[in-house]
């Protein structure tokens, strides 16, 4: 099904575009290897277009596969941002986009893979982490089956910095459109109890807001809190704290009124006892 710009999603009405990608799984793409070529190295008609995961922005963090089909593609899209951080890998025709144009942007993107090119979609981080929502709008725009490829996300970054270990803790991101209920549901459920990782939505769930709901919703103002941002680049900056010092800066609407980047994670931890 191909994505009709004069016909966008609407979050609040459905269907979200991250359960559309999560409706079934990959379909199997017999006689193709990871190139988009068969054997004999002919590309493929129905050859898969590619979401890749591009790590957390610094390039030693690409993966040689999702380099690989970055640098092999006749057209990439992705926002701007996430574009920018690839733009000399390849020498695809580059689609940015922001929220505002992003449905004009993958139809044009389909209607490029349509007429036989090998396209690429790109997105910050691992797209199972916290790309489905474009994800699923990226597989609504093409005709061909999307391929995805994971990258090193900025979650694994961040509980290797903050030492909290996948197996026990809470990961949400609020970095997505629409309600955010059943999400802050999960966090006030789990605090004090596991571990949490969380990815922000700039501006308005900052980590600032994000502390204030804990604590508002009966959390330990006392339990340690790091904000991690721009993991590995050259202006990483962990800041450590306390979950009721973290809600002093609640409140903010824009990249002014908060003390944090757009690409931090929030790590909150819960009590470990280390001596058994």
């Amino acid at each position: 099904m191909s994505e009709d710009e004069n016909d966008p999603y609407d979050l609040d009405s459905g269907p979200d575009p991250a359960a559309f990608a999560a409706a079934a799984p990959e379909p199997s793409i017999d006689g193709i290897d990871g190139s988009g070529e068969d054997a004999e190295g002919s590309a493929v008609a129905d050859a898969p277009v590619y979401a890749v995961g591009i790590g957390p922005g610094n390039p030693e963090y690409l993966t040689p596969r999702g380099r690989r089909a970055i640098r092999e593609a006749d057209v990439v899209v992705g926002f701007e941002t996430v574009v920018d951080f690839v733009a000399d890998e390849t020498d695809a025709d580059l689609l940015t986009c922001g929220y505002a144009d992003e449905a004009e942007a993958l139809s044009e993107f389909g209607r490029r893979v349509a007429a036989g090119e090998r396209g690429t979609a790109v997105l910050m981080g691992d797209p199972n982490h916290s790309g489905y929502q474009f994800l699923g709008k990226v597989q609504r725009a093409v005709e061909r089956p999307v391929r995805v490829i994971p990258g090193i996300s900025s979650l694994q970054i961040a509980a290797s910095r903050a030492r909290t270990p996948m197996e026990d803790t809470r990961f949400v991101t609020l970095h997505k459109s629409g309600s955010l209920d059943a999400d802050l549901d999960r966090l006030a459920e789990a605090v004090g109890e596991r571990h949490l990782l969380v990815l922000p939505r700039p501006f308005d769930w900052m980590p600032g807001d994000i502390a204030e709901f804990l604590v508002d919703s009966g959390a330990d103002p006392s339990l340690d809190a790091l904000v991690l941002e721009r993991l590995t680049h050259d202006d990483e900056r962990i800041t450590r704290t306390t979950l009721g010092d973290l809600r002093e800066s609640a409140g903010g609407s824009g990249p002014d009124s908060t003390p944090y980047s757009d690409l931090s994670v929030l790590a909150v931890r819960a009590p470990v006892d280390a001596t058994d």
